[in-house]
Protein backbone atom coordinates (compact mmCIF):
# COMPACT_ATOMS: atom_id res chain seq x y z
CA UNK A 1 0.00 0.00 0.00
CA UNK A 2 0.96 3.17 -1.21
CA UNK A 3 0.66 6.15 1.26
CA UNK A 4 -0.99 8.47 -2.01
CA UNK A 5 -4.14 5.50 -1.50
CA UNK A 6 -4.73 7.76 1.58
CA UNK A 7 -4.41 11.24 0.57
CA UNK A 8 -6.99 13.37 -0.94
CA UNK A 9 -8.16 16.98 -1.38
CA UNK A 10 -9.99 19.01 1.89
CA UNK A 11 -10.40 22.35 1.31
CA UNK A 12 -8.83 24.22 4.49
CA UNK A 13 -12.20 26.46 4.70
CA UNK A 14 -14.14 22.82 6.16
CA UNK A 15 -10.98 22.42 9.12
CA UNK A 16 -12.98 23.00 12.06
CA UNK A 17 -11.34 26.31 14.17
CA UNK A 18 -14.18 26.07 16.89
CA UNK A 19 -16.61 23.38 17.96
CA UNK A 20 -19.98 23.33 17.43
CA UNK A 21 -21.83 24.96 20.57
CA UNK A 22 -24.01 22.66 21.99
CA UNK A 23 -20.95 19.80 21.09
CA UNK A 24 -24.23 17.52 20.82
CA UNK A 25 -25.28 19.77 17.52
CA UNK A 26 -22.45 18.75 15.22
CA UNK A 27 -23.29 16.94 12.06
CA UNK A 28 -23.03 12.77 11.79
CA UNK A 29 -22.26 10.97 9.08
CA UNK A 30 -23.36 7.25 9.42
CA UNK A 31 -21.14 5.54 6.97
CA UNK A 32 -22.56 1.57 6.14
CA UNK A 33 -23.57 -0.09 3.42
CA UNK A 34 -25.29 3.35 2.42
CA UNK A 35 -24.55 6.64 3.21
CA UNK A 36 -26.44 8.74 5.74
CA UNK A 37 -26.25 12.68 6.86
CA UNK A 38 -27.76 12.84 10.73
CA UNK A 39 -26.65 15.32 13.97
CA UNK A 40 -24.82 13.95 17.07
CA UNK A 41 -28.46 13.78 18.76
CA UNK A 42 -28.93 11.19 16.18
CA UNK A 43 -26.85 8.64 18.02
CA UNK A 44 -29.30 7.31 20.87
CA UNK A 45 -31.37 5.89 17.69
CA UNK A 46 -28.81 4.62 15.76
CA UNK A 47 -26.99 2.35 18.63
CA UNK A 48 -29.19 -0.64 19.84
CA UNK A 49 -30.28 -0.97 23.58
CA UNK A 50 -27.79 -3.52 24.97
CA UNK A 51 -25.04 -1.41 23.14
CA UNK A 52 -21.68 -0.41 24.87
CA UNK A 53 -20.09 2.70 24.38
CA UNK A 54 -16.37 2.52 25.59
CA UNK A 55 -14.48 5.81 25.79
CA UNK A 56 -11.43 7.25 26.76
CA UNK A 57 -11.24 8.58 30.42
CA UNK A 58 -7.46 10.72 29.64
CA UNK A 59 -7.43 14.46 30.48
CA UNK A 60 -5.49 16.24 28.63
CA UNK A 61 -2.92 18.68 30.30
CA UNK A 62 -1.83 22.05 29.50
CA UNK A 63 1.21 21.03 28.03
CA UNK A 64 2.16 23.88 26.22
CA UNK A 65 5.16 25.39 28.23
CA UNK A 66 6.47 29.32 26.75
CA UNK A 67 10.08 29.98 29.00
CA UNK A 68 13.79 31.37 28.95
CA UNK A 69 16.87 29.41 28.09
CA UNK A 70 19.47 32.68 29.78
CA UNK A 71 18.40 35.50 27.16
CA UNK A 72 16.12 33.32 24.33
CA UNK A 73 12.27 32.07 24.24
CA UNK A 74 11.80 28.90 24.42
CA UNK A 75 8.52 26.87 23.24
CA UNK A 76 7.83 23.17 24.05
CA UNK A 77 4.84 20.85 23.86
CA UNK A 78 5.06 17.76 26.72
CA UNK A 79 4.54 14.55 24.37
CA UNK A 80 5.51 11.23 26.43
CA UNK A 81 5.49 11.14 30.34
CA UNK A 82 8.19 8.93 31.18
CA UNK A 83 8.94 9.32 34.72
CA UNK A 84 7.41 11.53 37.69
CA UNK A 85 9.64 14.34 37.17
CA UNK A 86 10.70 13.52 33.51
CA UNK A 87 9.11 13.79 29.68
CA UNK A 88 9.99 14.01 26.00
CA UNK A 89 9.09 17.24 24.24
CA UNK A 90 9.02 18.63 20.65
CA UNK A 91 10.93 22.39 20.99
CA UNK A 92 10.78 25.18 18.77
CA UNK A 93 14.47 25.48 17.88
CA UNK A 94 15.23 22.56 19.47
CA UNK A 95 18.86 22.08 17.15
CA UNK A 96 20.05 25.19 19.87
CA UNK A 97 19.10 23.24 22.85
CA UNK A 98 22.34 21.42 24.53
CA UNK A 99 22.18 18.89 26.85
CA UNK A 100 22.67 20.46 30.58
CA UNK A 101 20.13 23.91 29.21
CA UNK A 102 17.95 25.06 31.38
CA UNK A 103 14.17 26.20 30.25
CA UNK A 104 12.95 28.81 33.19
CA UNK A 105 9.02 28.83 32.85
CA UNK A 106 8.31 30.50 36.18
CA UNK A 107 10.11 31.33 39.39
CA UNK A 108 10.64 28.27 40.84
CA UNK A 109 9.34 26.05 37.89
CA UNK A 110 12.32 24.95 35.28
CA UNK A 111 13.42 21.94 33.44
CA UNK A 112 16.99 20.82 32.14
CA UNK A 113 17.83 19.29 28.95
CA UNK A 114 18.99 15.24 29.72
CA UNK A 115 19.36 14.65 26.28
CA UNK A 116 18.71 15.19 22.30
CA UNK A 117 17.23 11.99 19.93
CA UNK A 118 17.89 12.22 16.27
CA UNK A 119 14.03 12.27 15.69
CA UNK A 120 14.23 16.18 17.06
CA UNK A 121 12.24 15.55 20.27
CA UNK A 122 14.36 16.42 23.87
CA UNK A 123 14.38 14.60 27.18
CA UNK A 124 13.44 17.25 30.20
CA UNK A 125 13.59 16.84 33.67
CA UNK A 126 11.88 18.87 35.95
CA UNK A 127 12.10 20.42 39.05
CA UNK A 128 8.68 19.46 40.54
CA UNK A 129 7.69 16.09 39.73
CA UNK A 130 3.94 13.93 40.54
CA UNK A 131 1.04 15.83 41.73
CA UNK A 132 3.25 19.37 42.50
CA UNK A 133 4.24 19.24 38.34
CA UNK A 134 0.39 18.55 37.28
CA UNK A 135 -0.20 21.54 39.53
CA UNK A 136 2.58 23.62 37.90
CA UNK A 137 1.85 22.73 34.47
CA UNK A 138 -2.02 23.40 35.57
CA UNK A 139 -1.04 27.07 36.46
CA UNK A 140 1.60 27.78 34.07
CA UNK A 141 1.17 25.41 30.74
CA UNK A 142 -1.75 25.81 27.80
CA UNK A 143 -3.78 23.81 25.83
CA UNK A 144 -1.81 22.05 23.52
CA UNK A 145 -4.24 22.84 20.82
CA UNK A 146 -3.30 21.28 17.10
CA UNK A 147 -1.10 23.02 14.76
CA UNK A 148 -3.86 22.68 12.11
CA UNK A 149 -6.02 24.87 14.71
CA UNK A 150 -4.97 28.53 13.62
CA UNK A 151 -4.74 30.58 16.87
CA UNK A 152 -1.17 32.41 18.16
CA UNK A 153 -2.27 31.36 21.90
CA UNK A 154 -5.27 28.98 22.67
CA UNK A 155 -8.20 30.87 23.89
CA UNK A 156 -9.77 30.44 27.42
CA UNK A 157 -12.56 28.86 25.85
CA UNK A 158 -10.24 26.08 24.44
CA UNK A 159 -9.61 24.46 28.10
CA UNK A 160 -13.08 23.62 28.10
CA UNK A 161 -13.72 23.14 24.77
CA UNK A 162 -10.38 20.63 23.94
CA UNK A 163 -11.63 18.46 27.11
CA UNK A 164 -14.04 15.92 27.14
CA UNK A 165 -17.03 15.60 29.38
CA UNK A 166 -15.91 12.31 30.80
CA UNK A 167 -12.20 13.67 31.25
CA UNK A 168 -11.03 12.29 34.42
CA UNK A 169 -7.02 11.03 34.11
CA UNK A 170 -4.14 13.77 33.92
CA UNK A 171 -1.62 12.34 30.98
CA UNK A 172 -2.67 12.95 27.34
CA UNK A 173 -1.41 16.22 25.44
CA UNK A 174 -4.18 15.71 22.66
CA UNK A 175 -7.84 15.28 23.34
CA UNK A 176 -9.65 12.08 22.55
CA UNK A 177 -11.42 14.04 20.46
CA UNK A 178 -14.51 11.53 19.61
CA UNK A 179 -15.68 12.47 23.15
CA UNK A 180 -15.51 16.00 22.66
CA UNK A 181 -19.34 15.78 21.06
CA UNK A 182 -20.85 14.55 23.75
CA UNK A 183 -22.93 16.30 26.78
CA UNK A 184 -24.43 15.51 29.79
CA UNK A 185 -27.95 15.94 27.94
CA UNK A 186 -26.67 13.26 25.19
CA UNK A 187 -25.62 10.88 28.14
CA UNK A 188 -28.73 10.70 29.28
CA UNK A 189 -30.33 10.22 26.42
CA UNK A 190 -28.19 7.18 25.71
CA UNK A 191 -28.64 6.36 28.85
CA UNK A 192 -32.33 6.35 28.36
CA UNK A 193 -31.87 4.05 25.23
CA UNK A 194 -30.79 1.39 27.29
CA UNK A 195 -27.05 1.66 26.14
CA UNK A 196 -24.39 1.02 28.54
CA UNK A 197 -20.79 2.50 28.64
CA UNK A 198 -17.25 1.97 30.51
CA UNK A 199 -14.16 3.66 30.22
CA UNK A 200 -10.49 3.02 29.22
CA UNK A 201 -7.36 5.32 29.47
CA UNK A 202 -5.31 6.06 26.88
CA UNK A 203 -2.90 9.02 26.95
CA UNK A 204 -2.55 10.40 23.92
CA UNK A 205 0.89 11.95 22.77
CA UNK A 206 1.60 14.50 20.46
CA UNK A 207 3.03 11.77 18.29
CA UNK A 208 -0.30 11.73 17.07
CA UNK A 209 0.44 14.76 15.01
CA UNK A 210 3.23 12.94 12.80
CA UNK A 211 2.91 12.97 9.46
CA UNK A 212 3.71 9.01 7.96
CA UNK A 213 6.91 9.57 5.62
CA UNK A 214 7.50 6.74 3.70
CA UNK A 215 6.16 5.94 0.30
CA UNK A 216 5.41 2.37 1.40
CA UNK A 217 2.94 3.12 4.04
CA UNK A 218 3.97 -0.46 5.68
CA UNK A 219 7.59 1.02 6.67
CA UNK A 220 6.04 3.34 8.88
CA UNK A 221 7.01 3.51 12.66
CA UNK A 222 4.10 4.28 15.11
CA UNK A 223 4.36 6.10 17.77
CA UNK A 224 4.00 4.38 21.08
CA UNK A 225 1.55 5.97 23.59
CA UNK A 226 0.36 4.35 27.33
CA UNK A 227 -2.70 2.38 28.29
CA UNK A 228 -4.77 0.33 30.49
CA UNK A 229 -7.56 -1.82 29.94
CA UNK A 230 -9.00 -2.56 33.72
CA UNK A 231 -10.82 -5.54 35.16
CA UNK A 232 -14.46 -3.59 35.32
CA UNK A 233 -13.73 -2.81 31.64
CA UNK A 234 -13.18 -6.30 30.21
CA UNK A 235 -16.82 -7.22 32.64
CA UNK A 236 -18.79 -4.77 31.21
CA UNK A 237 -17.55 -5.96 27.35
CA UNK A 238 -17.60 -9.64 28.20
CA UNK A 239 -21.83 -8.45 29.68
CA UNK A 240 -22.73 -7.08 26.83
CA UNK A 241 -21.42 -9.53 24.54
CA UNK A 242 -23.25 -12.34 25.99
CA UNK A 243 -26.09 -10.49 25.99
CA UNK A 244 -25.86 -9.90 21.72
CA UNK A 245 -24.94 -5.80 22.18
CA UNK A 246 -22.85 -4.24 19.66
CA UNK A 247 -19.11 -2.66 21.14
CA UNK A 248 -19.02 0.82 19.82
CA UNK A 249 -15.56 2.19 20.30
CA UNK A 250 -15.83 6.37 20.60
CA UNK A 251 -12.61 7.26 18.96
CA UNK A 252 -9.99 5.56 17.55
CA UNK A 253 -7.99 5.30 20.90
CA UNK A 254 -10.33 2.83 23.09
CA UNK A 255 -10.78 1.01 19.67
CA UNK A 256 -6.16 0.67 19.28
CA UNK A 257 -6.47 -0.09 23.00
CA UNK A 258 -8.93 -2.98 22.76
CA UNK A 259 -7.73 -4.52 19.47
CA UNK A 260 -3.68 -4.50 20.89
CA UNK A 261 -5.50 -6.15 23.75
CA UNK A 262 -7.02 -8.83 21.52
CA UNK A 263 -4.38 -9.11 19.15
CA UNK A 264 -1.59 -9.97 22.15
CA UNK A 265 -3.91 -12.20 23.78
CA UNK A 266 -5.41 -14.90 20.72
CA UNK A 267 -8.79 -12.61 20.44
CA UNK A 268 -8.92 -12.50 24.45
CA UNK A 269 -9.93 -9.43 26.54
CA UNK A 270 -7.69 -9.27 29.36
CA UNK A 271 -6.73 -6.46 32.15
CA UNK A 272 -3.92 -5.08 30.64
CA UNK A 273 -1.54 -2.24 31.12
CA UNK A 274 1.26 -0.82 29.13
CA UNK A 275 2.21 0.67 25.51
CA UNK A 276 0.57 0.40 21.67
CA UNK A 277 1.89 0.91 18.73
CA UNK A 278 -0.91 -0.95 16.83
CA UNK A 279 -0.83 -0.06 13.68
CA UNK A 280 -4.01 -0.89 11.86
CA UNK A 281 -4.11 -0.63 7.96
CA UNK A 282 -6.15 -2.39 5.78
CA UNK A 283 -6.04 -6.21 5.58
CA UNK A 284 -5.81 -5.73 9.79
CA UNK A 285 -8.14 -8.27 11.71
CA UNK A 286 -10.57 -6.30 14.15
CA UNK A 287 -11.88 -8.54 16.80
CA UNK A 288 -12.93 -6.63 19.87
CA UNK A 289 -15.17 -3.32 18.52
CA UNK A 290 -18.33 -3.56 16.16
CA UNK A 291 -18.68 0.05 15.92
CA UNK A 292 -16.72 3.31 15.48
CA UNK A 293 -17.76 6.62 16.23
CA UNK A 294 -15.04 8.73 15.21
CA UNK A 295 -14.08 12.36 13.70
CA UNK A 296 -12.95 13.24 10.08
CA UNK A 297 -9.12 12.84 10.09
CA UNK A 298 -6.08 14.36 7.98
CA UNK A 299 -5.33 12.46 4.55
CA UNK A 300 -2.51 10.41 4.60
CA UNK A 301 -2.98 10.13 8.49
CA UNK A 302 -2.31 6.96 10.15
CA UNK A 303 -5.83 7.69 11.74
CA UNK A 304 -7.27 7.69 7.71
CA UNK A 305 -5.59 4.49 7.67
CA UNK A 306 -7.18 3.27 10.19
CA UNK A 307 -10.66 3.75 9.35
CA UNK A 308 -10.00 2.48 5.67
CA UNK A 309 -9.38 -0.91 7.79
CA UNK A 310 -12.31 -0.95 9.95
CA UNK A 311 -14.73 0.24 7.05
CA UNK A 312 -13.00 -0.26 3.86
CA UNK A 313 -10.47 2.06 1.66
CA UNK A 314 -13.15 2.45 -1.01
CA UNK A 315 -16.14 3.41 1.36
CA UNK A 316 -13.81 5.20 3.33
CA UNK A 317 -13.01 7.24 -0.02
CA UNK A 318 -16.50 7.92 -0.88
CA UNK A 319 -17.74 8.73 2.87
CA UNK A 320 -15.37 11.65 2.75
CA UNK A 321 -15.70 12.56 -0.97
CA UNK A 322 -19.46 13.40 0.19
CA UNK A 323 -18.70 14.70 3.49
CA UNK A 324 -16.42 17.50 1.35
CA UNK A 325 -19.07 18.13 -1.58
CA UNK A 326 -21.93 18.26 1.83
CA UNK A 327 -19.15 20.84 3.46
CA UNK A 328 -19.09 19.10 6.60
CA UNK A 329 -16.11 20.01 9.22
CA UNK A 330 -13.17 18.21 9.85
CA UNK A 331 -10.27 17.54 12.68
CA UNK A 332 -10.46 17.94 15.92
CA UNK A 333 -13.46 20.54 16.47
CA UNK A 334 -14.94 19.05 12.99
CA UNK A 335 -18.33 16.61 12.33
CA UNK A 336 -18.14 13.05 13.09
CA UNK A 337 -18.89 9.52 11.47
CA UNK A 338 -20.19 5.99 12.72
CA UNK A 339 -18.52 3.77 11.07
CA UNK A 340 -19.78 -0.42 10.58
CA UNK A 341 -17.18 -2.38 10.25
CA UNK A 342 -17.05 -3.95 7.19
Amino acid sequence: MKLADFDFDLPEALIAQRPASPRDAARLLQVGAQLADRTIRDLPNLLRPGDLLVYNDTRVLKARLVGQRGAARVEITLHKNIDANTWRAFAKGSKRLKIGDRLVFADGFWADVVDKSDSGDIGIAFSQSGPALMAALEQHGAVPLPPYIKRTTPERQDESDYQTVWAAKDGAVAASTAGLHFTPALLDALAARGIGRTALTLHIGAGTFLPVKTENVTDHTMHAEWGEVTASAIAAIEETRAKGGRIVAVGTTPLRLLETVAKDNDGKLVPWAGETQLFCLPGFRFRAVDLLFTNFHLPKSTLFMLVSAFAGLARMQAAYAHAIAERYRFFSYGDATLLERA
